[in-house]
């Protein structure tokens, strides 16, 4: 039996007492506007003021019982999370599932000092038992703990000092500068639509030179739902910084809720480079990571788990490129295009299309106007599909899909069919042996 599993069961640990306030300021918040949708007039100031006081303190109240019940500790090689007021629920988190734990500060966090750490699993569709709120020190301390027992070591690990990991300073591999996130997001399509229905605008005002209250409101809320996208990005992706650790990548970013999130490297399933049509002139392009565990979204935010490099160059993507895998280089990534015969099929994209093997990795590229080259390791690939429409049947053409457990798949579209059940039987051995290997 191992030193972990004899070790005693650490106590219960509380999460800091400001978590109840800083949970329930969003729903307080919901809560004072509904009230004051129609409530103001009807009930008077006096009255307003009484029932806006019974419901916040009801809801503090609440808040403070649920965190009164709610805590954590690690049992061995396992993290409990116990929850809830009225039906207690407890959930256990076994650490060699963890993918990546993100440490964020949103902006009222900030403000007391205190961070939340959220922690992706293999298989979920969202932050696992999100730990919402500690101080900066702890959430620190426990993210260095909980991916050092994931990678079964801590007892061997330097530094490690009763279980509690005090890891050296990471180091930077490449910084993104403001002024590029911002460029990059101009040269989106949405950012250009926006002066394109301004002048529409304005020439039909030209012609019928009255402006109505319906009219303007509908053109700012098409410009502000043009631009949510970019400026989100730009919030993002502020002030990025590629890192590493003992631990793995490290990944800080964000203007208003900071974000350092940490990805071991053999938690990667695959990488996607794209180059945007607007970057090309300036031959930009921007990389992601998928890490099994991440689902589309976490509450509205798009999780793009994978933000590798938000924009940059290619000597900058070879760089993070190979902090993820070092003997992948990207230059060196040959591949071969589709049959003529498959512009029958894609007649725009059949010179785009390409597929290619390495020692190491399976590649693909696809896309038109928006380019991209997705990189899968053998030892990552979960399926091999073989694909073939009526056409493709006509055509002697067949696509081959090497599927992963995140959402990045390397396809091979429009193969010819003898090459296209070799490359599957290729990739099908070259999987079986990578995983035998690691």
């Amino acid at each position: 039996m191992s030193s972990l599993s004899q070790a005693p069961v650490e106590p219960r640990r509380r999460l800091h007492p400001l978590s109840p306030l800083l949970r329930s300021a969003r729903l307080i918040g919901l809560a004072i506007v509904a009230i004051s949708w129609r409530g103001y007039a009807q009930l008077g100031t006096a009255r307003f003021l009484e029932v806006v006081l019974l419901v916040l303190l009801g809801i503090i109240v609440l808040s403070i019982a649920s965190w009164w019940f709610t805590g954590y500790h690690v049992v061995g090689r396992e993290l409990r999370v116990y929850e809830g007021l009225l039906r207690r629920r407890v959930r256990a988190i076994p650490l060699e599932r963890l993918q990546a734990v993100n440490l964020v500060r949103p902006v009222l966090a900030q403000a007391v000092g205190l961070a939340e750490l959220r922690l992706e699993v293999v298989g979920g569709d969202k932050a696992e038992a999100p730990l919402a709120y500690l101080t900066v020190d702890e959430a620190v301390r426990l993210r260095d703990r909980l991916l050092a027992l994931s990678s079964q070591a801590t007892a061997t690990r330097p530094g490690v000092a009763g279980g509690v990991p005090q890891a050296p300073p990471d180091q930077l591999v490449h910084a993104v500068t403001n002024a590029d996130v911002v460029t990059g997001q101009l040269l989106t399509p949405q950012v250009w639509f926006v002066p394109v229905g301004v002048l529409a605008v304005l020439a039909q005002f030209a012609y019928s030179p009255e402006w109505t209250f319906v009219g303007v409101a509908s053109l700012i809320t098409a410009a502000v739902g043009v631009l949510q996208q970019p400026v989100r990005r730009v919030l993002d992706d502020w002030d990025f910084r590629l890192a590493t650790s003992p631990d793995g990548l490290r990944l800080h970013h964000g203007l208003l809720d900071k974000r350092n999130e940490t990805v071991p490297p053999h938690r990667v399933q695959a990488v996607g480079v794209t180059w945007p049509l607007l970057w090309r002139p300036k031959a930009w392009l921007r990389c992601r990571i998928d890490v099994a565990g991440y689902g589309p979204t976490e509450g509205r935010r798009q999780i793009q788990a994978g933000r590798l490099l938000p924009v940059g160059t290619m000597d900058a993507a070879r760089l993070v490129v190979r902090q993820v895998w070092p003997e992948v280089e990207l230059t060196a990534l040959a591949v071969t295009p589709s049959p003529t015969r498959a512009r029958w099929l894609a007649p725009l994209r059949q010179f785009v299309l390409g597929a290619g093997l390495t020692d190491t990795v399976f590649v693909s590229r696809d896309g038109l106007l928006t380019r991209e080259l997705v990189v899968v390791p053998y030892a990552r690939i979960q399926s091999v599909r073989v694909v073939q429409g009526p056409l493709a049947r006509l055509l002697r053409l067949a696509t081959v899909h090497a599927d992963t457990a995140g959402r990045l798949h390397a396809i091979a579209h429009l193969r010819d069919v003898d090459e296209a059940w070799e490359l599957a039987a290729q990739l099908t051995e070259r999987a079986r042996a990578a995983r035998s290997a690691g």
